[in-house]
């Protein structure tokens, strides 16, 4: 599976009510309304941003601290977010990202830029930088997890095999 879009770049420490605030969350379960707030506490314009060419966010160390709702993958799902790329991730979103079909890449950003061209090729486990020319490698997902993400999710798995099929 390759992925390519702009890097949209956030720093260290991204909690999930950065991702999405409480204050919509429990409002509403309508992820496409609360796409239009994504990471709104950090950039307000993100939405319009990212949506309407897709976009790969891209963080530093611990991205996705705090709350087990699977509600932030989610609405970075459906505000056009392909990806998120970070330093470290908070285990708990990693693998709600990877059970709501939202990829999760874990390598250094240090060298991705907000606007860059990003390339990711996650079977070969290379980011690639295409603004800069450089490759950036990363740790492929395992077997079972990169099935999950190549069928959308943990519950479309289910919904096509009627089961676990890995």
């Amino acid at each position: 599976m390759e992925l390519c879009a702009k890097a949209f770049k956030f720093g260290d420490d991204i909690n999930t009510d950065y991702v999405i605030s409480g204050k919509y969350k429990f409002k509403s379960n309508d992820m496409d309304e609360l796409a239009h707030h994504a990471m709104e506490e950090l950039d307000p314009n993100y939405y319009e941003r990212v949506s309407p060419n897709g976009g790969i966010l891209v963080a530093g160390k611990n991205f996705g601290m705090g709350s087990s709702r699977e509600q932030a993958p989610l609405v970075l799902i459906h505000s056009n977010t392909y990806a998120v790329i970070a330093k470290s991730f908070a285990r708990i979103f990693y693998r709600n990202a990877i059970n709501t079909g939202l990829p999760v890449v874990e390598c250094d950003t240090d060298l991705i830029d907000e606007g860059d061209e990003l390339k990711i090729d996650l079977e070969a486990g290379v980011v690639t930088n295409v603004t800069k020319g450089i490759e950036i490698p990363f740790a492929p997902l395992p077997p079972v997890m990169a099935k999950l993400l190549a069928d959308g999710g943990l519950a479309a798995h289910f919904k096509k095999y009627q089961g676990f099929n890995l």
